[in-house]
């Protein structure tokens, strides 16, 4: 059986501010985990991130979020239907953001509105 590596790193990022610690480290990792990380560190939900080779392992510390989970199942969506999505997983119109993986990499939910392409949903963040 196959892990989410993402899920599990997300998890582990939402316990960690719950339990008030600054950092995480993530054991298993993977490059979606690693482009998640730096779209969340652009948006200011982490601080910071260092990838230490040898064990194969993630150093997070964590920012400002209040939420961060996957998207289970991964949805597709085309451009007309992020809205849509936006509206399922998000508090409010303008907090938070929603994570698509597009065929031009992955991207948030305003620049896959902008470029007008869909995808499929990885994770959110708020």
């Amino acid at each position: 059986m196959a892990h989410d590596v993402v899920a599990d790193a997300l998890n582990m990022l939402r316990n960690a501010k719950k339990a008030r610690r600054e950092v995480v480290r993530i054991k298993i990792i993977s490059n979606l985990l690693i482009e998640v990380l730096k779209i969340m560190k652009q948006k200011g939900a982490v601080k910071k991130y260092k990838i230490d080779p040898k064990d194969k392992s993630l150093e997070v510390t964590l920012g400002s979020f209040n939420e961060c989970r996957a998207v289970k199942p991964r949805f597709s969506c085309n451009k007309l239907q992020i809205e849509r999505y936006k509206r399922r997983y998000l508090p409010s119109r303008n907090l938070g953001t929603v994570i698509i993986s597009t065929n031009k990499g992955l991207m948030t939910h305003e620049e896959a509105e902008e470029e007008k392409t869909g995808g499929s949903l990885i994770a959110y963040f708020y």
